[in-house]
C-alpha cells in the first residue's frame, strides 16, 4: 500500500488502509486560518456532512463545511458501501417498535436515499462505479426459516417489492432467501470526492485539517478561530457537541472487513447478508455482509464484513481484534471458495441506536444545532437521508420521516435492550480496580501498546519501533472510562462510548474532543 497512516487521522481513522482510501488520491482543501461568519456551518466531511451541504446549497443557502482530516477520512471511508433498504435490523422488529406506519417510513426513506445518490451521480457526472444490483438476505445457521418468512411479510407490508427465493444466487450457501430489487453499490471515495467538488462549484466553502470544538448555538471554535453561524449541523458519526444525552441512547461497535481477489465476472455484482447469529452475547446481533467491487482487468474484489463486537470489548467473547480476520476469512472462503489472496483488511466503527432508527434532527435542548448519528450498519443511506431531513428542517419544511428519526426519542419502547446496553457501560468502570495488561514497561515489545496498572492508577503506554515509550492517562476525557489497547488498529479505544485515540494519544473518534493527557512514568 502506498499511503501510510497519518497519526492525526488526516487520511483515515485507523492504521489499516481500506481499498477505497488506497485507490484514490486524498482530497484536501484549504485549512481555516482566520475567524469567519457562515450561514450554515456543517461539521464533518463524510457522506452525512457533504450530502447536507449539497442539499442546502441546492436550496440557496450559503454553507461552510469543516473536516478535521481530509474528505472521507472518518468512518465513511471505512465502509463497504452497500446502498440498501434491507436494513441490518429486521423490519418486523421495526414494525413492533414504530408500528406499520413507522416501518413504511423506514423503507421509504432508505429507498429515497438510494434514489438521491443515483440522481446526484447523474446530475454531477460523478464517475464512482454506481450500479443497481439485487440484494439477498439469507439465514444464519442459528436462525429459522420461520423468521425469514416473517421478515418477507414485514418488508412487503412496508412497501418493498421483495421476493422469496428457494436458492441464493452466487454463493455456496443452501437454503432460501429474500431478494431485494433495486439496491445499489458504488465507490464511496470517488462519490465523496465528486460531491465535494460539486459543493465548491456551487459556491460552498470546504476547509480540511480543521477541527471544530466548543460547539454552541453561536458556532464553533475551529483550529483556534471562531466560525459564527446561524445554523450548525454536526455530522461527525458520533456527535462531538453533545456530552451525555445522545451517547446514552447509542452504543459503539467495531466491525471488520476483508477484500480478496476473485476472477473477474466470476459471480454477478450483488449484495448478500445473513440474518446474524442468534447466540451472540451482544445486544446488537452481529451479521455478515458481502459484495463485489471492480478491481482491475483480471480480478474483482470480494468484500466481506462482520465479526462485530462492542468497541474496546473484543476480549469479552474471547477473540481479540487482530484475530477477527481469521474467522471472517474462514467464513467467507466456505461460501466463496474462488476467493484468493486477501489484499486488504480493515475495521470500522458503527453506532447502534437503542431502537434501530438513527438520530437525525435538532439536538435535544438546542434550537439551531442539528445532528446526524446512529447510523447502525446502514451509514451510506442513513447519511444521505440525514442530509435530506436536516435540509428540510433548516428550511422550515415538513419532512415525512423526521418523527421516526427524532433525536428526542426516549428509551421507552425497548427498555430491555436499553438497560442491557446501559449496564454494559456501567460495568466498564470496574476496570479501575482490575489489574492492568502489564505491570512493568519491560513487558512491552517494540510496536506494542497496553494499559499499565499502578494500583488504581491506569496508564496507556505505547512503545514505538525505536523503543521510545509514549505514556498517557488511560482515562477517557469524555466520561472517565478506562481505555483499552486495540492491537489491530494500534489505537486506544474507549469501551463505554467508543472514543478512540492514536498510539500517540491524539483523539480520532468522538464523542471525546480532547486528546489523552500525557503523563511521565517514574
Amino acid at each position: 500500500m502506498e499511503k501510510q497512516f497519518n497519526d492525526k487521522g488526516e487520511i483515515t481513522a485507523g492504521e489499516t488502509i481500506p481499498y477505497w482510501i488506497d485507490s484514490v488520491q486524498p482530497l484536501e482543501f484549504e485549512t481555516l486560518s482566520k475567524s469567519i461568519d457562515a450561514d450554515v456551518l456543517t461539521i464533518g466531511g463524510g457522506i452525512s456532512g457533504l450530502t447536507t451541504a449539497y442539499c442546502l446549497l441546492k436550496e440557496g443557502r450559503k454553507i461552510v463545511l469543516v473536516e478535521d482530516g481530509l474528505i472521507g477520512s472518518g468512518e465513511s471511508g471505512r465502509t463497504t458501501a452497500h446502498l440498501t433498504c434491507a436494513l441490518d435490523d429486521r423490519y418486523y422488529e421495526i414494525e413492533k417498535t414504530f408500528g406499520e406506519d413507522g416501518s413504511r417510513k423506514a423503507a421509504e426513506s432508505h429507498t429515497a436515499a438510494i434514489d438521491l445518490i443515483e440522481k446526484i451521480v447523474k446530475e454531477e457526472e460523478i464517475d464512482c462505479e454506481f450500479e443497481r444490483v439485487y440484494g439477498y438476505l439469507f439465514l444464519h445457521s442459528t436462525d429459522t426459516e420461520e423468521k425469514l418468512k416473517k421478515e418477507l411479510e414485514a418488508t412487503q407490508k412496508a412497501g418493498l417489492l421483495t421476493e422469496w427465493k428457494d436458492e441464493i444466487p452466487g454463493i455456496a450457501e443452501n437454503g432460501p432467501c429474500i431478494r431485494f430489487p433495486e439496491q445499489g453499490e458504488f465507490h464511496i471515495m470517488k462519490y465523496l470526492h465528486g460531491l465535494a467538488k460539486a459543493i465548491v462549484k456551487m459556491g460552498g466553502v470546504i476547509y480540511t485539517k480543521t477541527r471544530a470544538r466548543f460547539i454552541n448555538e453561536e458556532g464553533a471554535e475551529c483550529n483556534g478561530y471562531h466560525v459564527t453561524a446561524s445554523q450548525i449541523v454536526v455530522a461527525t458519526n458520533s456527535p462531538v457537541n453533545d456530552f451525555i444525552s445522545i451517547h446514552t441512547k447509542q452504543f459503539a461497535y467495531r466491525t471488520y472487513v476483508i477484500a480478496g481477489k476473485i476472477p473477474k465476472n466470476k459471480i454477478p455484482h450483488a449484495l448478500w447478508w445473513d440474518t446474524g447469529g442468534t447466540e451472540a452475547k451482544w445486544a446488537t446481533t452481529p451479521y455478515h455482509y458481502i459484495r463485489v467491487q471492480q478491481f482491475n482487468d483480471e480480478y474483482d474484489l470480494l468484500l466481506s464484513g462482520g465479526e462485530d463486537h462492542k468497541t474496546g470489548q473484543a476480549d469479552d467473547d474471547g477473540v481479540p481484534e487482530e484475530k477477527r480476520y481469521d474467522a471472517l476469512i474462514e467464513w467467507t472462503i466456505q461460501r466463496f471458495p474462488m476467493m484468493k489472496d486477501i489484499v486488504y483488511r480493515w475495521s470500522g466503527q458503527v453506532t447502534e441506536p437503542f431502537d434501530y432508527m438513527a438520530f437525525i434532527g435538532k439536538n435535544p435542548g438546542n434550537e439551531n444545532i442539528y445532528i446526524i448519528t446512529g447510523d447502525s450498519g446502514n451509514g451510506m443511506t442513513h447519511g444521505t437521508l440525514g442530509g435530506m431531513i436536516v435540509t428540510d428542517l433548516i428550511q422550515g419544511k415538513g419532512n415525512p420521516w423526521a418523527d421516526i428519526y427524532s433525536p428526542k426519542r426516549l428509551p421507552l419502547t425497548m427498555p430491555g435492550t436499553y438497560l442491557s446496553e446501559f449496564m454494559n457501560v456501567v460495568k466498564q468502570y470496574g476496570d479501575f480496580i482490575k489489574r492492568g495488561d502489564i505491570q512493568e514497561i519491560d513487558e512491552l515489545h517494540n510496536g506494542e501498546g497496553a494499559i499499565l496498572g499502578k494500583g488504581l492508577r491506569k496508564i496507556a503506554v505505547y512503545k514505538d519501533e525505536h523503543g521510545t515509550v509514549h505514556s498517557f492517562s488511560a482515562v477517557c476525557p469524555h466520561m472517565g472510562c478506562v481505555i483499552q489497547w486495540n492491537a489491530e488498529e494500534r489505537s486506544f479505544d474507549c469501551p463505554c462510548h467508543g472514543s478512540r485515540f492514536t498510539k500517540e494519544g491524539d483523539v480520532i473518534n468522538g464523542p471525546a474532543t480532547a486528546s489523552l493527557e500525557k503523563v511521565t512514568i517514574e
